[in-house]
């Protein structure tokens, strides 16, 4: 398997791994279990990183379908090649660093990150137009 769809594997993982630290803190939180796990028709107060967790994950379900399908078509155009696998490399390096960021909540540095990540799509779509 190539670099590039590693990497996809990789970034599908982190996706489906970060909910698990928003459970952890609304397991922790006075009554959290029971709203998890009743129909949550009212709000929970929760501390401020739980909702940033939650926050970094729907943020990474919305970059990963562009990710994917970067990496899906330059694969099956035979156009996966080390600048696309460089691209794949900077996109989930800096989602991982996101998601620490935003949950630690750097505001400014997130921001700058959620750009290097942009950039290594970009890597990409440059290698698929040229």
């Amino acid at each position: 398997m190539t670099t590039d769809l590693w990497m996809l594997v990789y970034s599908t993982i982190l996706c489906t791994l970060i909910p698990i630290a928003g459970v952890t803190g609304l397991a922790r939180t006075p009554g959290g279990m029971a709203w998890g796990m009743g129909n949550r028709d009212t709000q929970l107060a929760v501390p401020a990183w739980v909702e940033r967790v939650r926050r970094a994950h729907a943020n990474m379900i919305e970059n990963l379908l562009p990710f994917a399908c970067l990496v899906l078509v330059a694969h099956v155009g035979g156009k996966a090649d080390a600048t696309t696998a460089l691209g794949a490399q900077v996109f989930f390096a800096a989602r991982v660093a996101y998601t620490g960021i935003y949950i630690a909540g750097i505001p400014v540095l997130r921001t700058a990150v959620f750009f290097v990540a942009v950039a290594g799509e970009a890597m990409i779509l440059l290698r698929l137009l040229a």
